[in-house]
Formats: structure tokens, sequence, C-alpha cells
């Protein structure tokens, strides 16, 4: 499965890992996501995947579960 923000489209880079010896390794910089249940724009709720970037600017409405409620 992919790593990607599904508001924003955010995905893994790739670069490199220098040493004090400047040896350079591959490696992955992966994106901050976290998984949230929000409204979609239909009105349904769905878990998807958001970097906090798009959390923060709001870009995504949360819904909270409420206890009771199904």
């Amino acid at each position: 499965m992919a790593k990607t923000c599904e508001i924003c489209g955010k995905s893994t880079t790739t670069g490199n890992t220098v040493s004090h010896a400047n040896n350079r390794i591959k490696r992955k910089f992966y994106p901050n996501l976290q998984v949230v249940r929000a409204r979609m724009p239909d009105g349904t709720v769905k878990k998807i995947r958001v970097c906090t970037r798009c959390l923060k600017a709001g870009k995504v409405q949360k819904v909270v579960k409420v206890p009771g409620e199904k």
C-alpha cells in the first residue's frame, strides 16, 4: 500500500543518508500520515490517511465518535 496523503497527494521521497565520512546510502523520507475518521463531501464517514499539514490547515472535517452511536 502506498503511503500517500489522500487530500494533497504528498508521498514518499528519496534521498541520501550522508555520514561524517561522506558515505552516501539511499533512504526514504515518509510523510507524517495519520488515519482519521473524516466526513466526505457526500456526507458519509470514512477512514482516510491524511498528512498533518492538511489536518492543521483544516482541509479535513474530522468526525468525533459518540459513545452509543453506531
